[in-house]
């Protein structure tokens, strides 16, 4: 399973004209996930981002994590993250998950999150999503639950 966090200071998915999820303070987070992964990578990877210490403290540190900052988030299911552009020109996608795998992890990690007390926005899985956020920083992590980077 991978993510692409962004530190936003707004963010909203849009879905035919129509806001499926917004957000003020916190993380946006494209999520992807791998024909192998399970629940120990949603629940690794969810403790992960949740706990990541990328907000500034008052002494303008990064020391504190969304839940410290009373953030939220915008999670957006992304399979592409799961693509493989190391030959050729044309990405492979066959370490994604199936649909049916992928959203069910994806539901999982979003049900997860939001058990833990944090809001959680979310766009719709396998819709044309457009997806609007103001980075603050900009601050942009990549996690892989695999520690593959």
């Amino acid at each position: 399973m991978r993510a692409v966090i962004q530190r936003i200071s707004e963010g909203k998915v849009v879905i035919d004209n129509t806001i499926s999820g917004e957000i003020k303070k916190g993380l946006l987070v494209f999520l992807g996930v791998g024909h192998d992964d399970t629940s120990e990578d949603v629940k690794y990877l969810a403790e992960k981002i949740m706990n990541l210490r990328i907000f500034e403290d008052k002494n303008d540190k990064m020391n504190l994590s969304v839940t410290d900052v009373e953030g939220k988030l915008l999670v957006v299911s992304q399979f592409t993250l799961m693509g493989d552009c190391r030959k050729g020109r044309r990405p492979s996608f066959t370490d994604a998950a199936k649909p049916l795998q992928a959203e069910d992890l994806y539901e999982e990690f979003v049900s997860f999150c939001r058990n833990t007390g944090i809001e959680v926005a979310t766009g719709i899985f396998q819709a044309d999503m457009q997806v609007h956020s103001i980075n603050d920083g900009p601050v942009t992590m990549l996690i892989d639950s695999k520690k593959l980077f």
